[in-house]
C-alpha cells in the first residue's frame, strides 16, 4: 500500500517577498526559492520541512487561513518567536486539552500559523 510522506502548505500571500522575508527573518527558515515568476509563487524551508506562497489579491483570504506546523522542542520554537516579536497576543503556549501544546504567530498578511507539539 501507498504511504503519505509529506504535505507542503501552499499559503496565499500579498506579497511573495514579504511572505519569504517574514518566514526567514521572524521564523529561521531559509533556502528561498521561486517557481516561474517570483512574483506569484515561492517557499522557504526549515527541517527539512518547506512553506509555499501563492499570490492571492484578497486579503480575506489570508486572514481566514490557517496552518498548523508540527514541532519538536516547542519551548525552543516559543522562544524564537517570541525574540522576533511575532507570537499573536491571543496565541500564547498553552496546553491543549486534545495533547498538544501550541501558540500561533500571525504572518504580515493575516495568515495564522500554529505552532504545535504533541503532549
Amino acid at each position: 500500500m501507498g504511504r503519505i510522506i509529506q504535505a507542503v502548505p501552499v499559503l496565499p500571500s500579498l506579497d511573495i517577498q514579504g511572505s519569504v522575508d517574514f518566514f526567514v527573518e521572524k521564523l529561521g527558515f531559509e533556502a528561498p526559492f521561486t517557481h516561474g515568476d517570483p512574483k506569484q509563487y515561492g517557499g522557504v524551508e526549515r527541517d527539512g520541512v518547506r512553506v509555499h506562497f501563492i499570490t492571492v489579491q484578497d486579503k480575506m483570504v489570508c486572514e481566514w487561513t490557517v496552518c498548523r506546523i508540527y514541532v519538536e522542542n516547542i519551548d525552543d520554537i516559543y522562544a524564537e518567536a517570541q525574540a522576533a516579536g511575532v507570537v499573536h497576543p491571543n496565541g500564547p503556549l498553552t496546553e491543549q486539552d486534545w495533547g498538544e501544546r501550541d501558540f500561533g504567530v500571525l504572518d504580515h498578511c493575516g495568515v495564522l500559523i500554529y505552532f504545535a507539539e504533541p503532549t
